[in-house]
């Protein structure tokens, strides 16, 4: 038989068994198995005509036959559940580090936080540095893809003053049963004001591979982040001077930190002489096997292997390497005096502060499928046990974690319930008493029009090693043990897509909440506190192809806890989304306006990398955030372009975008901002 006969059958015997799966997500064969799942979107199979394939009604699901296409899912390591490609343009923040209520502290890749409260609830040991967290890859959100021929992703984005994202992903399936990934990301932004420039390099390497007879899986990753962010501790005199003419470009105004400096749009150069640098690297293996029962499927005298698994062994083996890493060139006692009560430091005497962490991480779990059919529904126990080295300034601190957790999950095979029950509880170490329970109840509302979920979460956790006296952060001068921290969060979530309408509410409970205040004061609360946070966003048609879309978020605090959370935040986006009677293009355009008001905002301690809490300056923004649009994909190549910040124009001595949003007490946004983003998408 000539070998473009073997290959045609083998896509055609790949893509019969990818649609057998779509129908029955307890088969597993060539296409991959499909893992325990959540309430998370996806099926066994995305198609894919060149570009690329998501949930919803896109078009991309239905393609011909004859066509040169694709057949690409992916899956995380937790939960397992299969996903498609997405290849919407009407949400672009998708693509972008930071979604739209996120807030950053005037550059892209500055540190940067939520608007909507969120406390972490994660037990077990935690450094401390979370600022660049939205801008570091992790291996929990690595992606192990599958796909019958090399894939290859292009993305490039370059806006106002050099900023630049470059981003490559590529992955190939070497044999039917093993796949590898490789990814590659760079943001680089100078920035509109001093001594802000930001250089970030993400790596991910992945492999999945599944063995023959299908009871053999591995999984391997390796992720890389290298984060260096300049650090100026805001403007000068509380930013007075953003209205004078003398400083209508931005770039010379006086900052705390980092003295002056020329700009520079090399991102082959990039001197950081005051700044937050953080590095981790992160290896994963992970290997299960499974027992159970074979089968196989004959289709047209062909028979394809099944396997259906009653129990499984799996092995996890982690190591992270992590620095944390705070160095001033030339530190000034007039700023570190005051602010960190460092009456030692001389003028221009170097400051460098660093917090280093091995982690030797290994897991043993077993699972049992009542149902081996439903590989949805399964219950697993594991034991974990973690070493950790560090090196801080003074101290070289070592410990052992030990774990156990149990989980139950069941996505019923009709799909109509989707239950999770999990705990965790640390028995030894430096996290002895840490505890995380869950639980989750989703229903798909009749007729696939929507969706409820209902949860309870609640955690017991030592706080993160940034207020141990150990950490070469922790502030000598004050005397501080923290108490661990327990936190209840209920929440719910409808989503009826009838009408366009998502409605999400939590609440919370918390006691001994540990925070910081004045850049390096720690404290934690005695009184009990609660938090109320409703979210909502709806889509109005007003017209064939005109939307307006909304959403808003309101919270609010209940008691006197040292929390300062914006009071509500909304954000509109009115426009087109259709195709103008062109067949093979899809746009999306409009303006979008995003309002915060006045509120007591966090500052920020450049030091630290933490946003500390304050009660004594309200920031206001004289108009909302106001942007225009245009958002386009035409087969393989999607690309937007974007004027953010037209809200900023006025006449300073001549017309500008000078009226700069506050974000944090002494941080403000930049002015016009135009952002241009290309997005190509190949299949070799």
């Amino acid at each position: 038989m000539r070998p473009a006969l073997l290959v045609s059958l083998f896509l055609l015997l790949f893509t019969a068994l990818s649609e057998i799966q779509a129908q029955d997500p307890g088969i597993r064969g060539l296409g991959g198995r499909l893992g325990p799942g959540g309430g998370m979107p996806g099926g066994a199979g995305g198609r894919f005509s060149g570009m690329g394939a998501s949930g919803g009604g896109d078009s991309l699901k239905r393609r011909n036959r004859q066509e040169d296409s694709l057949t690409i899912h992916y899956r995380y390591l937790e939960p397992p559940t299969v996903q498609w490609l997405d290849s919407t343009v009407n949400e672009i923040d998708r693509r972008f580090p930071l979604r739209s209520d996120w807030i950053h502290l005037g550059n892209l890749g500055t540190p940067a936080r939520p608007l909507a409260f969120t406390p972490r609830m994660t037990p077990g040991f935690d450094p401390g540095f979370h600022a660049l967290d939205s801008y570091a890859w992790s291996p929990e959100r690595v992606r192990y893809y599958q796909t019958t021929r090399p894939y290859t992703d292009l993305n490039y984005l370059l806006g106002s003053r050099a900023e630049q994202i470059i981003e490559l992903l590529h992955t190939q399936n070497i044999r039917p049963q093993w796949n590898i990934m490789g990814s590659y990301r760079m943001i680089n932004a100078p920035g509109f004001f001093q001594n802000q420039i930001s250089n970030h390099h993400n790596y991910a390497l992945s492999s999945r591979y599944q063995s023959d007879n299908l009871r053999y899986t591995h999984y391997f990753s390796i992720t890389s982040n290298k984060l260096q962010v300049g650090e100026n501790g805001g403007v000068t005199e509380n930013g007075n001077l953003l209205n004078d003419p003398v400083y209508k470009e931005r770039y010379t105004l006086p900052t705390q930190l980092g003295g002056s400096n020329t700009f520079s749009a090399n991102f082959f150069s990039t001197q950081i002489r005051t700044g937050n640098f953080y590095r981790s690297t992160q290896y994963l293996s992970r290997h299960q096997y499974d027992f159970g029962r074979k089968d196989s499927l004959v289709t047209d005298s062909t028979v394809i292997p099944l396997f259906f698994p009653q129990f499984r062994l799996e092995a996890t083996l982690r190591y992270d390497q992590l620095r944390f890493n705070f160095r001033d060139e030339r530190g000034d006692s007039n700023y570190y005096g005051p602010n960190y009560d460092w009456r030692w430091l001389q003028r221009y005497d170097t400051v460098d502060l660093q917090d280093e962490w091995k982690v030797l991480a290994g897991e043993l779990a077993l699972y049992q499928f009542p149902d081996p059919q439903n590989l949805h529904q399964f219950i697993r126990a594991s034991a974990k046990v973690q070493s950790y080295q560090g090196v801080t300034t003074f101290f070289n601190p070592s410990f052992v974690n030990t774990s156990v957790q149990g989980e139950y999950r069941n996505r019923t095979r009709n799909r109509k319930w989707d239950l999770l029950a999990a705990a965790t509880f640390y028995l030894t170490g430096f996290n002895q008493g840490d505890y995380h329970l869950q639980a989750s109840m989703l229903r798909t509302l009749p007729k696939q029009q929507g969706s409820l979920r209902l949860q309870f979460e609640q955690a017991n956790r030592q706080p993160a090693f940034l207020f141990d006296p150990r950490s070469s952060f922790h502030p000598l001068s004050f005397s501080f043990e923290a108490k661990k921290e327990n936190l209840t969060r209920l929440s719910s979530e409808l989503r009826w897509d009838r009408i366009g309408l998502e409605l999400s509410g939590n609440y919370y409970l918390i006691s001994q909440w540990a925070y910081w205040t004045r850049y390096n004061q720690p404290g934690q609360t005695d009184a009990l506190f609660n938090f109320l946070q409703i979210r909502a966003a709806k889509t109005w048609r007003l017209g064939k192809f005109w939307r307006w879309n909304a959403e808003i978020l309101w919270q609010q605090r209940i008691g006197s806890a040292p929390v300062n959370a914006i009071p509500f935040f909304t954000r509109h986006k009115i426009g087109y989304e259709g195709n103008l009677g062109f067949k093979n293009l899809q746009l999306a355009t409009g303006i979008e306006i995003r309002y915060r008001p006045p509120y007591q905002a966090d500052g920020y301690s450049p030091v630290l990398g933490q946003f500390f809490y304050q009660d004594r300056i309200t920031i206001r923004n004289p108009l909302p955030d106001l942007a225009v649009y245009a958002h386009f994909r035409i087969k393989p190549f999607t690309a937007f372009v974007r004027a953010e910040n037209l809200n900023t124009a006025r006449d300073l001595d001549g017309f500008g975008f000078t009226r700069n949003n506050p974000v944090a007490p002494g941080y403000y946004l930049p002015g016009l901002q135009v952002r241009v983003g290309v997005f190509w998408r190949f299949v070799n």
